[in-house]
This record gives C-alpha cells, structure tokens and sequence, in this order.
C-alpha cells in the first residue's frame, strides 16, 4: 500500500511525464543553475585577483572574450540538459518503483 503523497506523485507523474521531457521545460529546471555558475565564474574572472588572467586579457581580449562567450554558452547548455534530463530520470525511477510496488 503506498502512502497518500506516493499516490499523488504516481497520478502527477503519469498525467505530466510526456511533458516534462520537452525541450522548454529544460530550460525552466537548469538555466538559473547555468547563467549562475556563468555568472560566478565571469565575477571571478574579471575581479582581477588573478593577475597572468588579467593580463591575458588586456593583450588578447577580442579573441580572448569570445573564447570566454562561447564556453559560457557550452557550459550553460550542458548545466541546463544535464539537470534537467537527471531530474526527469530520478522522477521516473521513483514513478517505476512506485508503480511495481502499486501491482504487488
């Protein structure tokens, strides 16, 4: 017998798992964590404390910021998949271990 909130993820799950798996909803689980871990690095990057960074900046910075642009684009894709695909399959486990539970 599963517990009231069990049976309520079992309906929520089966009614919304097709959903959960687009595309838009990705961006909702994993973009804040991505730009905020960009976000953090960049701060880091251009505070100076690093000071052979800064200086790689100021001779190289058009070629080095777009370097820098295009990895935060990469990292911030890969975060938002990422985190997205491994909330949908952590739910899913759960939904497939109520389930068999449920046809005991």
């Amino acid at each position: 017998m599963l517990k009231p909130d069990e049976q309520e993820f079992v309906k929520y799950w089966e009614a919304n798992r097709l959903q959960k798996k687009k595309v838009l909803h990705y961006l909702y689980a994993g973009l804040p964590l991505g730009v905020a871990l960009v976000i953090a690095t960049f701060v880091n990057f251009f505070s100076g404390w690093y000071t052979r960074a800064d200086m790689v900046l100021r001779t190289e910075s058009k070629s080095f910021v777009i370097v820098l642009l295009i990895a935060a684009l990469l990292i911030v894709s890969f975060i938002v998949i990422f985190s997205a695909k491994h909330k949908w399959d952590i739910n899913e486990q759960r939904f497939r271990e109520l389930k068999s539970k449920m046809d005991k």
